[in-house]
């Protein structure tokens, strides 16, 4: 599903630097699912955080009772009027059943104005051909373990030296696009957090001056995807991706590239 900060755009550049060996494959940030939907399922041991309750317990939904949550959605409307309801509902969620949380958190993404969850749309859209793909996503997730973590404690419980987290963090100075707050503290704490794993890590980030700086004992390479948020034609927007691991030697994809270059 569209997300804010999703990682469609990127998701090559991203699975082209993972390790070449791991057994624990942790999504700290969560948010759309775009990486791990797009990584190739195997044996290694897969998590998805998110710290936003809505999200975590639509994926458990999902997950877990998948043709509830489709007979729970098949005659909801496309109205502002429910969205508002729905919309103010969720801001305090305390006691509702999480399939119906679900339900009404995934009608905010797809009847909101770019997945924002903040406007209404105003647009055309069958929530029945979501189902299909609701499915799809059930059998994916049948054996990913789902948490609703501080990225900290995430990291603390999980972190071995055969773990790889992928973090994909609200982006500096972006903050307020996304529902949960990352003060500059918290980028400050994912940093420290990250620095101390005995696990590979990779981050990706908005370029800029400070996250640059702060990544600094870090494997950092500047990568280019297409500005979905700008109105000029070929528009692109720079970001980073950062890993405590060179993957120029370490990634069966890169090391491959590189070894063709070399013969060529």
């Amino acid at each position: 599903m569209a997300w804010v900060g999703g990682k469609k755009a990127l998701r090559e550049e991203v699975l082209a630097r993972f390790p070449l060996y791991y057994e624990r494959y942790i999504e700290v940030f969560g948010g759309g699912g775009w990486v791990l939907f797009h990584k190739p399922p195997g044996t290694d041991f897969e998590v998805y955080n998110d710290l936003n309750g809505n999200l975590a317990a639509l994926y458990r939904a999902v997950r877990d009772h998948p043709r509830e949550l489709q007979e729970r959605l098949r005659y909801v409307l496309n109205s502002r009027e429910d969205f508002m309801r729905l919309k103010q509902v969720l801001e305090h969620p305390e006691g509702m059943e999480e399939v119906a949380r679900a339900a009404a958190f995934y009608q905010v993404i797809r009847y909101s104005y770019a997945a924002g969850c903040g406007s209404f749309a105003a647009q055309p859209h069958s929530m029945w051909g979501n189902f299909p793909l609701i499915d799809k996503a059930c059998a994916r997730l049948q054996k990913v373990v789902v948490e609703n973590k501080d990225f900290e404690k995430l990291i603390r419980q999980y972190d071995r030296s055969v773990s790889f987290f992928y973090c994909d963090p609200p982006y500096f100075e972006a903050e307020g696009c996304y529902a949960v707050e990352f003060p500059k503290e918290d980028h400050q704490r994912l940093h420290d957090a990250l620095l101390k794993c005995e696990g590979h890590v990779m981050v990706s980030y908005n370029y800029c001056p400070y996250i640059c700086e702060l990544y600094q004992e870090f494997y950092i390479f500047r990568v280019v995807r297409p500005n979905s948020m700008s109105q000029t034609a070929g528009s692109e927007y720079e970001e980073v991706i950062i890993t405590n691991y060179d993957p120029r030697k370490a990634c069966w994809q890169l090391s491959l590239e590189s070894l063709l270059n070399c013969g060529s």
